[in-house]
């Protein structure tokens, strides 16, 4: 299958060079050359994406571990990813993907039509975008969206949110459901240790609650030391609940040293919990912590009568308390979220997956 493909949003300049739209770095690149992301470059004066139809690290996963708490509980979801990344962030726990330079030895063939077929083969009531931020191979996220949905099979984004204005709105048309990673609540963490603007991923957030459908979740992963402290974590909470909303869940979820942060600690469960607290009492009804083993945090409560509803250890579902439609069986509140009758009995299973041209 072909590598490069057509791209969307860019223009030429009067310098001769061609400027990518996509995202807030706005590269701007000769004949040859390629973006901060690395799978978009410029051949024969039109920007192409080099990476259509090459993907990896296929596996079905539990959906919880997206992390999506309320979208199709308990069901599998059929994970891949590309190479490169719009972003730069030292702890990134996926850079063997995201930083890699070498598509053609990690990468395998996928057509959107052989990913479509693989959902149905392996039971997977949807597909996620996600190890890489799905947004710098928006093309190919798409054509694979459109083709599963053909088979009744649902997208999810996994993303950083860092995109431009237009492309936002191309882009999410195609979601079901998104998890955004809004990495912390300081404009100069986000350029130091992401290579990124705080801004972006707000006017993000509060597009997809304003003017889209898609169910959305947040990430925050705490790093010690970097973006935990107590006056960080209780104006992201008061900023989610008046722009975000208090009924879209928040997780918490736990660094582990990784790339070039080796010598920062692992999140201890007290910050996470402490940071739930700090959400719970801000107003944000779902609140959830990752990376752990801890059931209690772990769990949904009914927002009216607060009795546990969805018990969940890690990834494992357990007590069940939701009729058919989602509504509390103890007083009938109707949970938020996206749910089909009974939930999915997919576990904690980890299926990797081969993908086979047929």
């Amino acid at each position: 299958m072909q590598l490069s493909h057509p791209a969307k949003f860019w223009h030429s300049l009067d310098n001769g060079k061609i400027q990518c739209d996509l995202c807030p770095h706005l590269c701007q690149l000769k004949e040859g050359q390629r973006g901060l992301c690395y799978i978009r470059g410029v051949e024969h004066q039109q920007l192409r994406l080099h990476s259509y139809g090459r993907s990896s690290g296929f596996c079905v996963d539990p959906i919880e571990k997206k992390p999506l708490n309320h979208f199709l509980p308990g069901t599998p979801v059929l994970s891949f990813g590309t190479a490169g990344c719009n972003l730069t962030c030292k702890f990134c726990q996926n850079w063997d993907m995201s930083k890699s330079r070498k598509m053609d030895t990690l990468a395998s063939s996928a057509s959107p039509q052989m990913l479509a077929k693989a959902c149905l083969q392996t039971g997977a009531r949807s597909i996620a975008y996600t190890y890489n931020d799905p947004v710098i191979f928006m093309e190919y996220a798409i054509d694979v969206a459109q083709a599963c949905a053909e088979q009744g099979v649902k997208s999810v984004a996994v993303s950083a949110g860092f995109i431009n204005a237009d492309p936002r709105i191309e882009f999410f048309k195609y979601m079901d459901a998104a998890n955004i990673d809004l990495k912390g609540f300081d404009s100069r963490f986000y350029k130091k240790i992401c290579g990124g603007q705080l801004e972006v991923v707000k006017e993000t957030l509060k597009y997809l609650v304003t003017d889209t459908k898609v169910w959305l979740e947040v990430t925050n992963l705490l790093i010690p030391g970097e973006n935990d402290s107590q006056q960080e974590l209780e104006s992201l909470c008061q900023w989610y609940v008046e722009n975000v909303g208090a009924n879209v869940p928040l997780h918490f979820s736990a660094f582990h040293p990784d790339y070039k942060m080796l010598d920062i600690i692992r999140t201890p469960l007290k910050t996470l919990l402490r940071a739930r607290e700090i959400a719970l009492q801000a107003g944000i009804n779902h609140v959830y912590t990752g990376n752990v083993q801890h059931s209690a945090s772990g769990s949904s409560y009914c927002n009216n009568c607060a009795k546990l509803v969805i018990e969940r250890t890690q990834y494992q579902l357990g007590q069940w308390h939701l009729n058919g439609q989602g509504e509390c069986l103890y007083c009938s509140e109707k949970m938020v979220g996206v749910f089909d009758g009974q939930p999915g009995n997919w576990g904690t299973k980890r299926l990797p997956i081969t993908m086979v041209k047929t």
